[in-house]
């Protein structure tokens, strides 16, 4: 099991082997909470014994174990099934959270989540919003469509909003430099969609660098 210092007091152990890992007495398995590791929306939470978390290490997608199914492959049937992305052990040892990438709703209720429809971050939202008209926005009515449909322009308005930025800075203007940061950071996005990426794997690279 590797491990990395996040901040002081807080280590965040990776599973790479189950050596650490503590299942439970009474029934062997410990509790996962798989979350999506693009918007951070928690997906489901289940259990797994050591047999599903080692065919999770084996072929880097979700197992589980249950009373009524035993040991299950997620999306083994229906085809949602979640990729690992990390597999973190908590403080105690017996939790396991998966950052994982679904391909499809994780509920048997049709759901994204078993904890209902419910927004993720607004960077993953702004994220979504931008696949969406790129999917097939309107470039006559969505600023975004026309921008993705235009790679000068987009590059042109990265280099606008931040000169602005750096005035409002450089002014002292908090509640202008805010809102021109907000423009920065949207047009960002969009130019980052276009490059074939999105903020959210920005923010991924941020928390590994914070470690």
């Amino acid at each position: 099991m590797s491990a990395r210092v996040d901040r002081p007091g807080l280590v965040v152990r990776f599973i790479d082997d189950l050596e650490h890992v503590r299942f439970s007495s009474k029934d062997g398995t410990v509790t996962v909470v798989a979350q999506d590791a693009d918007d951070g929306r928690v997906l489901m939470v289940a259990y797994a014994d050591r047999e599903a978390l080692t065919k999770v290490l084996e072929t880097g997608e979700m197992w589980y174990n249950s009373r009524s199914r035993g040991l299950w492959h997620k999306g083994g049937t229906s085809g949602n099934v979640q990729r690992v992305i990390e597999l973190r052990l908590d403080c105690d040892g017996d939790a396991v959270l998966a950052l994982v990438r679904p391909a499809g709703p994780s509920c048997h209720t049709g759901e994204i989540s078993c904890f209902g429809a419910y927004a993720p971050d607004v960077i993953a939202r702004l994220d979504a919003v931008i696949a969406h008209r790129a999917a097939g926005g309107d470039t006559d009515t969505s600023y975004t469509a026309r921008l993705l449909a235009d790679r000068n322009l987009r590059l042109k308005k990265i280099g606008e909003e931040a000169d602005e930025l750096t005035v409002a800075c450089a002014d002292g203007d908090a509640g202008r430099a805010v809102d021109e940061a907000a423009d920065l950071i949207y047009h960002t996005a969009v130019a980052l969609h276009g490059a074939g990426t999105m903020l959210g794997t920005v923010r991924r690279v941020l928390a590994v660098r914070e470690g």
